[in-house]
């Protein structure tokens, strides 16, 4: 059960390490340092991945090893529809940006830059914005609002 901890904590280290990445993949891109892009968005990628492996593990093991459900949020007031607002969006363009940034990558990968870049310009703030508030939900959820 201790091991259950762990994995909130993990989990937004992975979201805001992403999210660094991401930040230094743009300014490497506008500095036109392409190969520290790549390496930038390389590595975003590989840990949005291990991110994603982390996350159902987690709830995986929430819900079918130990029989418990998803931590509740204690917070009450203004507190409840700022998170769920944040919660709902992040979770909804989580779910549908996984196929558009490896549609991005391909693109990348296979040398098609310019649809590379009209379709990065669209899938990177919304990888960005799903970065930042994966590591705001993780605040609300286990540091400002935890049941103590």
């Amino acid at each position: 059960m201790e091991l259950l901890h762990v994995f909130p904590h993990l989990n937004a280290i992975l979201n805001a390490s992403a999210g660094i990445f991401l930040l230094g993949g743009l300014f490497c891109i506008l500095t036109r340092r392409v190969h520290a892009h790549r390496l930038c968005m390389l590595t975003a990628c590989s840990i949005s991945a291990l991110f994603l492996l982390s996350y159902v593990s987690h709830h995986a093991l929430r819900t079918y090893h130990f029989g418990i459900g998803p931590t509740k949020f204690s917070g009450e007031g203004l507190a409840r529809p700022v998170y769920f607002t944040i919660l709902t969006s992040h979770t909804v363009l989580a779910a549908l940006l996984g196929p558009f940034v490896i549609v991005t990558l391909y693109r990348a990968l296979k040398g098609r830059f310019d649809e590379h870049r009209r379709l990065a310009r669209l899938v990177y703030p919304v990888w960005l914005y799903v970065s930042v508030t994966g590591v705001i939900v993780y605040l609300m959820l286990y540091q400002i609002y935890a049941p103590r």
